[in-house]
């Protein structure tokens, strides 16, 4: 049957909350109340109430009441009652009472809920209803699944809309619980996490192929800040067991200033949490920005080449300088790695725009990248060298050639049928230079 934890204000939005409740009932499902309400007395009793979500977060509810808006009252309680909602969860969680979350508000109610959304493991059903879902809404989704229904009207009463709208979003809620068993793949099967640009497709399209027929599931996050956040947080939690990581493009986001920044984490967790992971520097050389007229004054200039990728995306190509910077930044990141490690160098360009004759070919930046990963790189983590573009099967093949030998290296056989030794996909062996 399965249980929805409701997460809310019950002070404010009461009457919606039990509206919601009596809707997933009728859906079948259990439904436990917790109250997040700083404000007053809930309209109806909760079964966890307010006082103990402010005790999980180490507080007091008398202490967090406030009478006028202002930073140092309503940010700090409505920031004290999410992480002591975080805490009640995940205390749900464990005694099996919680198999989905569920919460309405404006900005103040959906700031709390989402964080409670956002604390949940990928895969758990998460449903926000909330009057801030038509705006820019990556604060409330993160990296998380989080499915977000926009409430039309203010959650503030019950009208012929309203109701329409929760009883929907209640509905696919419930719909969510029930499937979740159905929809939980085996976890026998190795995850193995790929990251990707349309200008690194064809690459990644033949190492998935290549992989599943293996025996292995894969996973392929889009590099656009986002997607590699997505992936290092997946892998931080357990999530994954390997990545082929084509696309490390988010790092050159983050140190040139473009769009798709996935941070200064970015290419660390696989390190940290010492899984098989091999690193390849495909579209290093493109910095992100969006429409044309969106490049900054500093790099629209002639002497850097621009391609429009599309009327919302277009890329500046990095130059020897940067290019270098980048090289030294993926090398001591990989140098961090506790696990079996490996960075492949595409020799003849990193991306579909440095195939011959692309626009973005400029032997000079590569090189200089290619020196400062060389130069860089510790010993003990292999280097190999491809002769070929990253678009070209031979790469592709050399990637998985490497991934099944790190793979056979961790010291545990799993349950895909891959060992590095049935496998006769690449045309001839790499040059491996370093290791």
């Amino acid at each position: 049957m399965g249980t929805v934890v409701l997460v809310g204000t019950l002070d404010t939005k009461g009457p919606e909350y039990a509206f919601v409740r009596e809707r997933l009932h009728d859906q079948g499902v259990d439904v436990v109340v917790v109250d997040v309400g700083v404000l007053g007395e809930p309209s109806f009793t909760p079964d966890v109430s307010a006082a103990e979500v402010a005790r999980a977060a180490g507080a007091e509810i008398a202490d967090l009441r406030f009478t006028r808006e202002g930073s140092d009252t309503r940010a700090v309680a409505l920031a004290t009652m999410e992480r002591g909602a975080v805490a009640v969860v995940a205390r749900l969680r464990s005694q099996g009472r919680c198999d989905g979350v569920m919460g309405l508000g404006g900005s103040g109610g959906s700031t709390v809920v989402s964080g409670v959304l956002r604390s949940l493991p990928v895969g758990v059903p998460k449903l926000l209803v909330s009057t801030m879902a038509s705006g820019n809404v990556r604060n409330f989704v993160g990296t998380s699944d989080v499915c977000l229904v926009y409430s039309v009207t203010d959650v503030q009463g019950l009208n012929r809309v309203s109701r329409t709208v929760l009883s929907n979003a209640a509905a696919a809620m419930a719909g969510m619980v029930r499937g979740l068993a159905a929809a939980t793949p085996g976890a026998e099967t190795p995850l193995i996490a790929l990251t990707m640009f349309g200008i690194t497709t064809p690459c990644v399209q033949r190492i998935q192929a290549a992989l599943e027929a293996l025996g292995f599931e894969t996973i392929v996050f889009h590099a656009v800040g986002s997607g590699g956040q997505a992936m290092e947080a997946m892998v931080d939690a357990g999530l994954i067991d390997g990545v082929v990581d084509v696309t490390t493009s988010e790092l050159t986001d983050e140190l040139c200033g473009g769009v798709f920044s996935a941070g200064p984490d970015r290419l660390t967790a696989a390190g940290r949490r010492g899984i098989p992971q091999v690193v390849v520097p495909g579209a290093l050389e493109v910095i992100n920005f969006g429409p044309r007229d969106s490049v900054p004054a500093h790099l629209d200039v002639p002497e850097r080449t621009i391609v429009v990728h599309n009327p919302s995306v277009c890329a500046v190509r990095t130059n020897a300088t940067e290019s270098a910077e980048l090289g030294r930044i993926l090398a001591a990141k990989v140098n961090a790695a506790t696990g079996p490690t490996a960075v492949l160098l595409p020799l003849r360009g990193l991306s579909k725009y440095e195939a011959p004759g692309g626009p973005y070919v400029d032997p000079d930046a590569d090189a200089a990248l290619f020196d400062a990963v060389r130069a860089t790189l510790r010993p003990g983590i292999d280097l190999v060298e491809v002769d070929a573009n990253v678009n070209d099967p031979d790469f592709a093949d050399a990637a998985v050639e490497t991934f099944l030998r790190l793979w056979a290296a961790r010291g545990d056989d799993g349950a895909a049928d891959a060992g590095g030794t049935g496998w006769a996909g690449a045309s001839g062996p790499a040059s491996e230079v370093a290791s």
